[in-house]
């Protein structure tokens, strides 16, 4: 068995690794820090290869791609992904568009790829690391909000394509809630409610991965979830904004 992980150096991604190499599965970790990779590396007793490039560059990609291609992969983690708080209008330009390619293009591109490789190597999982964060709109943190709904809406209607086709590729799309991780520093944020560690989060990860569409970290966002049907957009966003805003403070 052989899984692919991008973002890897460390949080979620790096939780993932670890545990999916104590079940046995070979590892491609890919992230853009060589150093946190190969110290990563010597952890493990499983097979490893590094690539150390940026998921944005589409040529990086592809180039990593065409080493891989007949290799057998059982497992491609799209975890790859940061935040930037603040009003939309008062960003960096620059910062944004990195983070709209490292969220949602490089997710997407590699979907795409695995799903054809998937196709001919007779099966294979993808999960996508969204957010709760999809579910509603994020004021002082849209485009990461946006993102993480762009991640969640296009997993389960490419999940029901497959199922069209009768597919042997299975697709999961994970929405958790605050994490102990990196993105706090990266964001500049705190968040409110108590965090869950990345571990317990792979765990969640690994042990659902291909068996549900959408995997929840706690029945308490499952219901949330559920609740926010419910509750008018304007007092949705106006929720969002205050706790953005505290988040911050």
């Amino acid at each position: 068995m052989k899984a692919l992980i991008t973002g890897a150096s460390s949080g979620l991604g790096r939780d993932i690794a670890r545990l999916l190499s104590l079940k046995g599965y070979d590892l491609i970790l890919v992230a853009r820090r060589r150093e946190r990779l190969e110290e990563l590396k010597r952890e493990f007793q499983t097979s490893v290869q590094i690539f150390a490039i940026d998921v944005t560059d589409l040529p990086s990609i592809l180039k990593m791609y065409e080493e891989l291609k007949d290799q057998k992969i059982d497992v491609l983690i799209n975890n790859a992904g940061f935040g930037l708080f603040g009003f939309f209008n008062e960003l960096d330009l620059i910062s944004q568009e990195e983070m709209l390619k490292t969220d949602v293009l490089a997710m997407q591109n590699l979907m795409r790829l695995f799903i054809e490789k998937f196709e001919k190597d007779g099966g294979g999982i993808i999960l996508n690391i969204a957010s709760f964060a999809a579910f509603t709109g994020g004021p002082l943190m849209a485009t990461y909000y946006a993102c993480k709904s762009y991640i969640y809406r296009l997993s389960i209607a490419i999940n029901y394509e497959l199922k069209l086709q009768e597919s042997s590729v299975k697709i999961s799309v994970m929405c958790p809630g605050p994490l102990k991780t990196e993105f706090q520093e990266k964001a500049n944020v705190q968040f409110l409610t108590k965090t869950m560690s990345s571990e317990k989060a792979a765990k969640i990860a690994v042990t659902n991965m291909g068996k549900k569409l959408v995997i929840f970290t706690s029945l308490k966002f499952k219901i949330a979830r559920f609740l926010l049907r419910f509750i008018p957009e304007g007092l949705a966003l106006r929720f969002a904004y205050l706790i953005q805003r505290k988040r911050n403070n």
